[in-house]
């Protein structure tokens, strides 16, 4: 094997870990979005979680991890659209944040 293929195998392995890393953390941050929306009384919309932004960070035992910033959508009575937040470091939840003001709303009017 030259080192070309050596250096192209480890790139495939390290993508495929991180593939695999990643999936396992939208989980995760999809399982704690879906329980603070529950634990609120709101709906967690689309059951969707998105990744906005990965980067090196630590966990609480000073290990190196990855810090992931992720962004939902809830409703509170299914008419509008708010925006929560939450950051993951490893598959540890960190913080979560839930603003409640409209991204926006369906005004539905006589006419």
């Amino acid at each position: 094997m030259n080192g070309f293929e050596v250096a192209a195998l480890v790139l495939l392995a390290v993508g495929g870990w991180y593939w695999m890393d990643s999936l396992a953390a939208l989980e995760a941050a999809r399982r704690a979005a879906r329980e603070a929306c529950d634990r609120d009384g709101v709906q967690l919309l689309d059951d969707t979680v998105v990744i906005e932004r990965t980067r090196p960070g630590r966990d609480d035992n000073g290990r190196a991890s990855l810090a992931r910033d992720c962004r939902f959508e809830f409703s509170v009575d299914g008419t509008d659209r708010q925006i929560g937040r939450l950051r993951l470091v490893g598959r540890e939840l960190v913080w979560l944040e839930m603003a409640r003001r409209p991204v926006f709303q369906v005004i539905s009017g006589g006419g």
